[in-house]
C-alpha cells in the first residue's frame, strides 16, 4: 500500500497526518502523530440512510487503550471496560465541531473512531484526535463542509502558549481547546484561574491561526488522496407545505411560543402541530411526514422574528435580563452542606460530602492525574422535564455537564495540605428549563459555603444564546440565561462560568457555522453582566463560607511523622494500624511522605488516637523529660522504656542526689519514673538521668511554675 503523509514543525516539534496504509474499508483513515503520541482515526459511513428517521445519526468514540502508556487495565478482566470519564469527554468534545458541518438531510450512519495507540504524555492525544477527524472525514466521501481542526492553549507568566506539554498544562493559568474551520471557530472548551475576557479573546485570536495552519495541512492532504462526496438522497421541505404550514399557524403561533410556562407552552405547541397536521394530511398526503418539520420551521422562524424585530423572547423578557432567582442553604439536615438553587425553571439541589484522604477517585486512564479529591456528579432525572422513563446509568451528557461544573469551582478549592478533606458534590436536577449545568455550578459554589469548605471565592454561572438572521447573518441578538425553547431554535450554546474577577470555566457549541472574534467578545461582556448580577442573588442566601462545619462532618487532624516511623504505625500486616482504629472508632490514612490523617467526628477518640500514634513514632529529644518504665535492672543502672520499643539508661550514679548502693534500692521493675534524656550517643543509645529530671521538677514546683508535668514551661525542658 502507498503511504501518502504529510507533515509540519510546531512547538519543536513534528505534527504529521499519514493515511493510505491503515483500515482501509473505511471511508476515511488517518495516522496523527506528534512526538511518540500516535492517535488513528477512521471515519466510517453507511451505503444507505437509516430508514424512519428525522436526524442525522453521528457517533463518536474515543477509545483510550492502556497499551500506548505501557500499562494493563486496573479493570477485573485486564482489559478496557467502559471508556474513562475522559474518554467520554475528548468524545462529546469531537462530536460538537464536527456535527454542526455535515447536511441536515443527511441520514447515513457516521461513526468516527478515535483510538489512542500510543501517548508519550507530552503531547495531548485529544487534541491529535481532533484534527484527525477532521481529517478522515475530509479525505473521505462523506460530505462535510469542514475541514475541522483544534489547538489547545495554556497561558503562563510569559503568555500565551499553542500546545504546551502536558505536564506544563499542570501550572497553566488556563486550559482552553479550540476548534473550528477556516473561516470561524465552532466549538470552545476551557478551563481557567479566574482568567480575564479580553485574555480569552486574545487566546481565540492565536487559536484560529494555529487552526488555520493545520487545516492548509489537511488540504495538502486532501489535494493528493480525497475522493468526491457520495450521493445522497436529500430530503427537504417543499416550499408549498411550509407555506400552508405558516398559513395554518398566522395569528397564533406568537401567542403559543410567548407562554411563560414551559409546560403548558409545549402543550399548546403540541395541540397546535396536532391541529395543523389533521388540517393539511389529507392536502399533502405524500408530505404527511415532513409536516411536524415543517411546523419546527416555522415556529423557528417565529422565535427568531419575534426576538430581532421587536426585541421580546417568548418568555417576555429582554435579552440580556435574567430570570427570578432565588436560593436557600442548609436544605437537607444530616447533609455535611446542601442548597436549592432556582433561576426560573431550572432547579438544581446540590448536597456536600465532605471525606477522608481515603476517599479519593482513582482514574485508570491515559492522563497525569492518578486521583481526584475533587468530585462533581450531576444527574437528570426524568421528572426534571415532566417525562416517565425508565432510570438509567448517567449518560454522556450527564458526565459532560457534571464535568463542566467541576471544572468550574475545583480552582476555587483549598489545596489538601490547607484542607485535607476529599469533596463529593451530587447535583440533582429537579425542574429544567435551559442551563442546568450552570446551575449546578451555582448550586454546587452555595452548597460547598454551607459546608464551611473555605473557597476562595463564590463562582456563578450563565448560559447565553445566540439568534441569527437566516438572511442576513450579521444581524443577530445575544440572549442570556437562556430557556430550553431558546436553547433549541438558537444557534448557540455557550456556558460561562466564574467568580468576580474572572473566568473559571467556559464552554461553546455553534449551530451555526461559527462565531466571529466581535461577537465572541460581546458575548462574554454580557455574560459577566449577567454572572454578576447571579452572584449578587446567591450572597442575600450566604455571603461567605460557614466558620464551621456540621456536627455531621468528620474532622480530620492531620499529623507528620518521621516517615521511616510509617513501619510502626502500620505494624505487621497492618496489625497496630488496625488495632487504633478499632479502640478509638477513626478513619486513620498515612500518606509515604510521613503526614497521617485521622477523621472522626468524636472529639476524645481524635484525642486519644493523636496520643496512640504519638506514642508509636515520637522520636526521642534530648533535653526533655519523660515519664518511663523500668524495664530491666543491671548493676551499673537501670534501663527505662520512656517511649514504645524506644528505652534508655539510666546510669547508677544518675538515679539519685545521693550516692546509690545498689540499683534496687532505689528502683525495680515496673516502676514510672521521671527521667531527663542528657544524651543520644553517636550508636543511638540514649542516656537518661533521674536526678536531673527530680532536681529540674523540684524547682518548677519552688518556683510555682509548670508545677504540673507534661507542660511545657518557657524555655524550661518540656515533659511528656
Amino acid at each position: 500500500m502507498e503511504k501518502t503523509l504529510v507533515s509540519r514543525e510546531f512547538d519543536g516539534s513534528t505534527l504529521s497526518i499519514e493515511t493510505g496504509w491503515m483500515a482501509e474499508q473505511a471511508n476515511g483513515a488517518v495516522w496523527v502523530r506528534q512526538g511518540d503520541t500516535v492517535v488513528m482515526v477512521t471515519a466510517t459511513a453507511s451505503q444507505a440512510p437509516r430508514p424512519g428517521i428525522d436526524f442525522f445519526p453521528l457517533t463518536c468514540d474515543y477509545e483510550e487503550k492502556m497499551y500506548s502508556v505501557g500499562r494493563i487495565p486496573g479493570a477485573f478482566m485486564r482489559r478496557e471496560a467502559r471508556p474513562s470519564e475522559a474518554a467520554t469527554l475528548t468524545s462529546r468534545m469531537i462530536d460538537r465541531p464536527m456535527r454542526p458541518l455535515f447536511p441536515k438531510d443527511f441520514r447515513n450512519d457516521v461513526q468516527i473512531v478515535a483510538t489512542v495507540l500510543s501517548t508519550d504524555q507530552l503531547h495531548d492525544p485529544a487534541v491529535l484526535a481532533l484534527i484527525g477527524a477532521g481529517a478522515a472525514v475530509a479525505i473521505s466521501d462523506i460530505p462535510h463542509a469542514g475541514p475541522v481542526a483544534a489547538v489547545r492553549m495554556g497561558l503562563f507568566e510569559g503568555g500565551l502558549v499553542e500546545n504546551p506539554n502536558m505536564p506544563d498544562m499542570e501550572r497553566s493559568q488556563l486550559d482552553l481547546v479550540v476548534a473550528g474551520t477556516r473561516d470561524s471557530l465552532n466549538m470552545v472548551e476551557a478551563g481557567a484561574k479566574e482568567v480575564g475576557e479580553s485574555t480569552l479573546v486574545e487566546a481565540l485570536s492565536r487559536a484560529h491561526e494555529r487552526i488555520r495552519q493545520i487545516i492548509a495541512m489537511v488540504d495538502e492532504l486532501v489535494a493528493k488522496v480525497g475522493k468526491p462526496d457520495m450521493e445522497y438522497p436529500h430530503v427537504g421541505i417543499s416550499p408549498e407545505l411550509k407555506a400552508a404550514v405558516a398559513e395554518a399557524v398566522d395569528g397564533r403561533i406568537d401567542q403559543v411560543f410567548r407562554e411563560a410556562d414551559k409546560a403548558q407552552r409545549e402543550s399548546q405547541i403540541d395541540a397546535l402541530r396536532e391541529e395543523v397536521a389533521g388540517q393539511l394530511r389529507s392536502r399533502f398526503e405524500g408530505q404527511a411526514g415532513d409536516i411536524p418539520a415543517a411546523f419546527e420551521s416555522v415556529l423557528k422562524s417565529a422565535v427568531r422574528r419575534a426576538v430581532l424585530d421587536q426585541g421580546v423572547r417568548p418568555d417576555g423578557r429582554r435579552t440580556d435580563e435574567i430570570r427570578p432567582i432565588w436560593c436557600e442553604v442548609g436544605v437537607l439536615p444530616r447533609a455535611h452542606g446542601s442548597a436549592v438553587f432556582t433561576r426560573g425553571q431550572t432547579q438544581a439541589l446540590s448536597v456536600v460530602t465532605l471525606g477522608t484522604m481515603s476517599d479519593q477517585q482513582r482514574l485508570d486512564g491515559l492522563g497525569l492525574e492518578e486521583f481526584k479529591r475533587y468530585m462533581h456528579h450531576y444527574n437528570f432525572p426524568p421528572y426534571s422535564v415532566g417525562e416517565a422513563r425508565p432510570l438509567r446509568s448517567p449518560g454522556r451528557r450527564e458526565i459532560g455537564h457534571g464535568a463542566l461544573a467541576e471544572r468550574a469551582v475545583r480552582v476555587m478549592v483549598p489545596p489538601a495540605d490547607e484542607f485535607p478533606y476529599v469533596i463529593r458534590i451530587v447535583t440533582e436536577i429537579l425542574s429544567s428549563n435551559g442551563s442546568t449545568s450552570m446551575a449546578s455550578v451555582c448550586g454546587s459554589t452555595l452548597s460547598l459555603m454551607d459546608a464551611g469548605v473555605p473557597i476562595a471565592a463564590p463562582v456563578g454561572g450563565i448560559a447565553m444564546g445566540l439568534v441569527t438572521d437566516e438572511q442576513d447573518p450579521s444581524r443577530y441578538a445575544i440572549l442570556s440565561d437562556i430557556q430550553g425553547i431558546e436553547d433549541a431554535l438558537g444557534d448557540m450554546d455557550f456556558k460561562v462560568a466564574g467568580t468576580r474577577n474572572g473566568v473559571t470555566a467556559l464552554q461553546m457549541d455553534m449551530k451555526a457555522r461559527g462565531l466571529s472574534s466581535e461577537l465572541f467578545r460581546r458575548a462574554l461582556e454580557q455574560a459577566r453582566q449577567g454572572r454578576l448580577f447571579i452572584l449578587d442573588k446567591m450572597a442575600q442566601a450566604i455571603g461567605a463560607p460557614r466558620t464551621e462545619m456540621s456536627v455531621h462532618a468528620p474532622r480530620i487532624t492531620t499529623l507528620e511523622i518521621n516517615p521511616d516511623k510509617i513501619r510502626d504505625l502500620i505494624g505487621p500486616g497492618g496489625k497496630t494500624i488496625r488495632r487504633i482504629q478499632e479502640e478509638t472508632g477513626c478513619s486513620i490514612d498515612v500518606e509515604d511522605d510521613g503526614r497521617v490523617f485521622l477523621a472522626t467526628v468524636d472529639e476524645a477518640a481524635m484525642q486519644q488516637a493523636v496520643a496512640m500514634i504519638r506514642d508509636l513514632t515520637e522520636s526521642v529529644e534530648v533535653g526533655r523529660i519523660y515519664k518511663g518504665k523500668v524495664v530491666r535492672i543491671m548493676p551499673f543502672g537501670a534501663f527505662v522504656e520512656i517511649l514504645p520499643r524506644q528505652d534508655g539508661l539510666v546510669h547508677i550514679s544518675q538515679l539519685a542526689d545521693q550516692r546509690v548502693g545498689k540499683v534496687e534500692d532505689v528502683v525495680s521493675i515496673g516502676d514510672e519514673i521521671m527521667v531527663k534524656v542528657t544524651e543520644i550517643d553517636d550508636r543511638g543509645r540514649v542516656n537518661l538521668s533521674r536526678k536531673q529530671a527530680i532536681l529540674e521538677l523540684a524547682g518548677r514546683d519552688q518556683s510555682g511554675n509548670g508545677a504540673q508535668a507534661g507542660v511545657p514551661d518557657g524555655d524550661q525542658p518540656s515533659v511528656v
